[in-house]
């Protein structure tokens, strides 16, 4: 008798991303205009959303895809009071830090089943030719 063994997903499995999203939250997020804030994902994302919750006085959040993007190589995005922004991203971390200010964010995203272990650099930059701006 013949034995059916589940296939894990790979990052292309296109169904994956078809299909809606693993529900994904984290708020109150304090950030720093010093230190890099990684926010890993326990596995690939189909969407991520990203808030900065930051009021009062102006204190941008910088958003990208490696540390070294955010904090050195001006390879990330500003958000400014309140703005949020969503991507359809296939990711294993976001990275964010305070623009010039501490800040709060806060992260939504929809999962799919593919493990993180199928995106080993998490497009930073030094590993294909897809990846320039990213790090």
């Amino acid at each position: 008798m013949a034995e059916f063994q589940f296939v894990k997903p790979g990052l292309n499995a296109v169904g994956q991303y078809q299909l809606s999203g693993i529900p994904y939250a984290s708020n109150s997020i304090g950030v720093t205009a010093v230190a890099v804030t990684e926010v890993e994902f326990p596995t690939i994302t189909k969407f991520v959303t990203i808030v900065n919750e930051h009021s009062g006085s102006n204190a941008g959040l910088r958003v990208g895809f490696s540390a070294l993007g955010v904090s050195t190589n001006n390879h990330y995005f500003t958000l400014d009071n309140g703005e949020s922004y969503t991507g359809e991203w296939r990711v294993k971390s976001i990275f964010i830090a305070g623009d010039g200010a501490p800040s709060t964010a806060s992260v939504i995203a929809g999962m799919t089943m593919i493990e993180v272990e199928n995106l080993p650099n998490n497009w930073s930059g030094s590993d294909s030719i897809y990846n320039n701006g990213v790090g």
